[in-house]
């Protein structure tokens, strides 16, 4: 499995507070570090992603405001997203992160076709138009548009099972054929960011192409796997040459953003999944980004679960 993380991304500094913190980062290199994995993961080097990739999928006023504020000694892009003067570089690294991990997928000649972006900050709330919801530049719908452009892959297919629905990538593919957005999220009585409604399913040429799944406080494991049954046999029928991952974390049980209550180990059994759709019809090509996840414990256990599925 290949490994991108930088110890960069702990310089994108949030707040006292904020629940998208560097400690979240530590978490998952603690996971890593676990000696289950030692001889499972290859580095990979990764750059800030260039300002043409980003421009794919977000207009080029939204970079430039984050820039903006940031040059004036930082600041909020909205009341959940702060900016640091080192912030929108780091979020062109994360975004940098997501395209060389489709780089080292996308080769014929790869030794591993998973890898794992240990990156921050987040990315699924980014709309083509607005930074939001702690995310500065929408780092999976970048890979998407790389694999497109620079590998000539078609069909891709985004899977979110972020506990927050992912609507900054449903935005920026809402009306494309070729990307098909499926999340599994919480919804209703004003959770966070009160889209993905079933009803959403795209529109114009991508119609049919977004499709969301609705999970409530107290699902349980059985009626969560479920959901992620339906996901998979949507995707499959999507038949993708490429599945990415929003691995967010905050579904887990007492995490203070999202709780659900799944507990930790549930999330290798979502992984099994999501790797048997990749085998399935994208030659095994699955790139994996974090997203949410704000109990520092249960994060650490159920990237630990999540990961040990990825690296086998």
């Amino acid at each position: 499995m290949w490994y991108l993380t930088d110890k960069r991304h702990l310089d994108h500094i949030t707040g006292t507070g904020h629940p998208e913190r560097p400690d979240r980062l530590k978490a998952i290199w603690k996971a890593v570090e676990s000696s289950k994995f030692i001889g499972k993961t290859q580095p990979l080097e990764y750059r800030p992603a260039p300002l043409e990739a980003i421009h794919r999928v977000h207009g080029a006023a939204m970079f430039a405001k984050a820039q903006a504020l940031a040059k004036s000694g930082g600041g909020h892009l909205d009341a959940d997203t702060p900016v640091c003067p080192a912030s929108p570089e780091i979020a062109l690294l994360a975004a940098g992160a997501a395209c060389a991990a489709v780089d080292a997928v996308a080769k014929p000649d790869s030794n591993t076709r998973r890898a794992f972006c240990a990156i921050r900050p987040p990315g699924h709330h980014a709309t083509s138009s607005k930074s939001m919801g702690f995310c500065i530049v929408n780092s999976i719908a970048v890979a998407a548009r790389h694999a497109q452009a620079r590998h000539g892959i078609g069909r891709v297919v985004i899977l979110d099972w972020d506990v927050h629905h992912g609507n900054g990538t449903q935005d920026i593919f809402y009306e494309d054929s070729s990307v098909l957005f499926v999340s599994i999220h919480r919804y209703g009585n004003g959770f966070y960011p009160g889209s993905g409604h079933p009803s959403e399913t795209g529109s114009g040429k991508g119609l049919g192409t977004t499709l969301n799944l609705t999970a409530h406080p107290g699902i349980g494991k059985t009626a969560y796997l479920g959901l992620m049954d339906r996901a998979v046999e949507a995707a499959r029928r999507f038949k993708p040459e490429l599945v990415l991952l929003s691995a967010g974390f905050d579904a887990c049980i007492n995490d203070p953003v999202g709780d659900i209550g799944l507990e930790p180990e549930t999330f290798g059994e979502l992984t099994k999944q999501v790797l048997e759709l990749a085998n399935d019809t994208a030659e095994g090509r699955v790139i994996s980004l974090l997203e949410g996840g704000y109990n520092l414990d249960q994060l650490t256990i159920a990237a630990l679960h999540h990961l040990n599925k990825l690296a086998s």
